[in-house]
């Protein structure tokens, strides 16, 4: 599958999730952004959207604070979440990931995304039923985190061939021509110790009492033909 491929299969998950995620009550509104950190990663199918959407909209600029935020500690993933799954189906040892402090999302604008339409799923799918500030910190149902990692794995999946990494480490690599060019041709190689190769979707981690629920968007994800 080509990257253009890919690109129109990601819009069709994204409009999926939509679907499922009008149907719940939650209290994400405009301005919040306690959640908007620079702990969010994705493939780069996804950076890909997000880069060519800055340059687009003719907000190079937003490149700059990039780069100055990624001077900050931030999250940076050593398996991805169908790696994962793999180590869970075999019982094997999960490598340690370091704990570290997030951060302000460099791409927030006054409380805004300031690409919020071209957003990673990492962002879409953190969804809260409670207002964060309240307490500083989200609350998730747990079938909702079940059916967001359904979607994260799906999407790996699509991108079996790129990798994925810290939003910061994903768009400096893309903000050069030459790499999205590359991407564009899957002509890709490894572009850093950073980022991480994406692996296909051989189990799906969803446990037993929410099968039959999440039945319905594991259809709706299979007419993809992903």
């Amino acid at each position: 599958m080509d990257l253009n491929s890919k690109l129109t299969v990601l819009e069709k998950i994204y409009n999926i999730y939509n679907d499922f995620s009008v149907t719940m009550d939650i209290a994400c509104k405009k301005h919040c952004c306690l959640c908007c950190t620079r702990s969010v990663t994705m493939t780069t199918i996804e950076g890909y959207r997000v880069a060519e959407g800055i340059l687009a909209k003719g907000k190079g600029d937003l490149f700059g604070k990039i780069k100055e935020s990624d001077k900050q500690a931030g999250f940076r993933p050593k398996i991805t979440i169908n790696e994962m799954a793999e180590l869970c189906m075999e019982e094997g040892d999960f490598p340690e990931e370091e704990n570290t402090s997030a951060g302000e999302c460099p791409l927030l604008a006054d409380k805004e995304c300031s690409v919020y339409q071209y957003r990673p799923f990492g962002c879409r799918c953190f969804i809260s039923t409670i207002n964060c500030s309240e307490n500083g910190s989200a609350t998730v149902d747990d079938f909702v985190l079940t059916v967001n990692n359904i979607f994260l794995q799906v999407i790996e999946h699509v991108d079996a061939g790129g990798f994925s990494g810290n939003l910061t480490d994903v768009l400096l690599f893309l903000e050069n021509a030459e790499n999205r060019e590359n991407l564009l041709s899957s002509k890709m190689i490894n572009p850093s110790s950073v980022l991480i190769k994406n692996h296909h979707l051989k189990i799906l981690m969803i446990p037993p009492e929410y099968r039959k629920e999440a039945q319905p968007i594991l259809d709706a994800l299979n007419k993809l033909k992903y």
